[in-house]
């Protein structure tokens, strides 16, 4: 099909130049209109600056064994250069050749890439006026940052206590628990951008298949495992192969390119900070479910028995607690709010395969960092770590950020290892 459309594109460009030159519109001679005719493959483009187009401006490729052609863009601005075969070109504006009071927003980008192969045309831009970004001082890139530390931090506290209160009512440390949160995107991005449903009852269907996959890997995985009496060390590698097995499916069913749910949303100015209303409405959200998750923890029964049996199932258990419901209980809340994390990242930085994944370190230093096992701990350490991933490249590279999570995992480890809130009589 591709070859079929490239083909069709092809003959129908061969035919117009031939009625343009046939009719004197063309300046060409009788070699260069053979040439642009019998060519399959051209690079293009359009200069403008602003509404105004940008004529007689010099454009050359250049390419494998020696080629190198030049033409000049027309009085609208177009310029088209006819090349041998699919492969590499480098494409060169002459800035000597621009009018009187045009110049290109961004020095150095008169030289361009273009890779035809696969392809047989292409197009390249050039970007004219003066460039628009301002300098900000510290102060401000520290506000922005610490915004933006704070909705990560948010998004990563959903996700964590899940991993926490599992940990603390099975002794599992679930390396799976990333693939919850790809699913939650994917989810959404099927049920809000595939099928159109209203986003919100997108939201809610995706969080409740969610909480189901919870309740479903506890029923069928991870309870007869902990029958069969299995050791922890065997269960981890258990997770980690099913992390494996889920990360792949989610790739056979929806490829590995990257889907945008939201298409950005709208933009809000807050002084210095430029968010979104997705960003604050999913700030908002997250603070509603970890109140929510605090007072089921501290005011219902149910909740208070959750945190007795992550505290200690066998002493919960010893007191008449059913530690399988609360068990079940808490793989769906788990699954629930995993689901929320999983949706509103997707909304807001989109969505693939391999989210969760990208993640998951993150979610166990966030949980280690304040003590395994505890709600509220996996809640202030995530926001220590979505603070400091977003506010150390300020001082490090940016490529390194995920990095200094690894580095706090340690240090917490080396130094406390019970975590900030976790208990020293728990370790060991």
């Amino acid at each position: 099909m591709n070859r079929l459309l490239k083909g069709t594109a092809r003959s129908l460009r061969a035919i117009t130049a031939g009625f343009l030159i046939m009719g004197g519109l063309l300046a060409a001679t009788p070699a260069q209109a053979e040439e642009e005719l019998i060519s399959d493959f051209s690079i293009s483009g359009l200069l403008t600056n602003g509404e105004s187009p940008v004529p007689d401006v010099l454009i050359k490729a250049e390419g494998a064994n020696g080629f190198s052609k030049s033409v000049k863009s027309d009085a609208d601005g177009y310029w088209e250069i006819f090349v041998p075969e699919e492969a590499a070109y480098t494409v060169t504006l002459d800035v000597n050749t621009l009018p009187e009071g045009v110049s290109l927003s961004t020095p150095g980008d008169e030289v361009q890439e273009v890779d035809l192969t696969g392809l047989g045309f292409a197009g390249v831009g050039f970007s004219f006026g003066e460039a628009t970004s301002e300098e900000q001082g510290f102060g401000e890139q520290l506000s922005i940052r610490l915004f933006s530390g704070l909705n990560f931090g948010l998004l990563l506290a959903i996700s964590a206590i899940g991993i926490s209160l599992i940990y603390g009512a099975t002794g599992l440390n679930n390396f799976a628990h990333g693939e919850m949160v790809t699913m939650g995107a994917l989810f959404m991005w099927l049920l809000y951008s595939v099928i159109k449903i209203d986003i919100f009852i997108a939201a809610i269907i995706t969080i409740a298949l969610v909480a189901a996959s919870g309740y479903a890997q506890n029923q069928f995985l991870w309870k007869p495992l902990r029958k069969r009496r299995l050791g922890l060390n065997q269960i981890m590698i258990v997770s980690i192969g099913f992390s494996i097995v889920a990360r792949y499916i989610f790739l056979i069913f929806f490829d590995g390119d990257t889907k945008d749910i939201s298409g950005g949303g709208n933009l809000v100015v807050l002084g210095p900070i430029i968010t979104t209303d997705i960003m604050l409405v999913s700030m908002l959200l997250c603070t509603l479910a970890l109140a929510g998750v605090a007072y089921f923890l501290t005011r219902t029964r149910i909740g208070k028995a959750t945190r007795a049996v992550s505290d200690n199932s066998s002493l919960a258990a010893s007191s008449g607690i059913d530690v399988d419901s609360i068990i079940r209980t808490i793989w769906v809340m788990a699954g629930a709010l995993t689901g929320l994390a999983g949706l509103l990242y997707g909304l807001q930085f989109q969505a693939n395969w391999e989210l969760g994944f990208n993640i998951l370190l993150l979610l166990f230093a966030a949980v280690t960092l304040g003590g395994l096992g505890t709600a509220l701990g996996a809640t202030v350490g995530a926001l220590i770590i979505g603070l400091v991933v977003e506010i150390s490249p300020l001082f490090i590279a940016d490529e390194l950020k995920y990095a200094i999570a690894l580095v706090i995992l340690i240090l917490v480890l080396v130094f406390r290892p019970q975590g900030v809130l976790g208990k020293k009589q728990r370790i060991g």
